[in-house]
């Protein structure tokens, strides 16, 4: 027995939504609100926010502050090579720190210095001299 079958789209003619419910769910591309983020800064924002709130960028603030260029007292002295004095400005450093031994004196110049790096230097029988920083 042979079955005659009509053609869907033959059998929906005359029904609003052709199988689909509600007139609104069947719509194409026009049902999804923007494709991935679309629409993020606009109609789905409340729901980024709250169920992505690391979505957006960086939060806070970036210091506009100069930060010092620091170096330790024993990179100093590789930094020397056998001189006796040597001034860290024109090396691009600002302040000095006290990471290191030292055993021969030695005169430095420089913008800053912490109070143990310049204890260590005066303390081995070397100097140091706070110069005006580049500012």
């Amino acid at each position: 027995m042979v079955v005659h079958h009509r053609k869907k789209i033959r059998r929906q003619r005359g029904y609003r939504s052709h199988g689909y419910g509600s007139k609104k769910k069947h719509r194409g591309k026009g049902s999804r609100g923007g494709r991935g983020y679309g629409g993020s800064h606009k109609h789905k924002y409340s729901y980024i926010i709250k169920y992505e709130p690391d979505h957006y960028g960086s939060s806070g603030f970036r210091s506009l502050k100069k930060k010092d260029k620091e170096i330790n007292i024993d990179t100093v002295l590789k930094l020397m090579a056998g001189k006796d004095s040597i001034d860290l400005g024109e090396h691009g450093f600002t302040k000095l720190l006290s990471k290191g031994e030292i055993s021969k004196p030695i005169a430095v110049k420089v913008a800053k210095s912490s109070a143990a790096a310049k204890e260590k230097i005066e303390k081995a029988g070397g100097s140091v001299e706070e110069t005006k920083s580049a500012e």
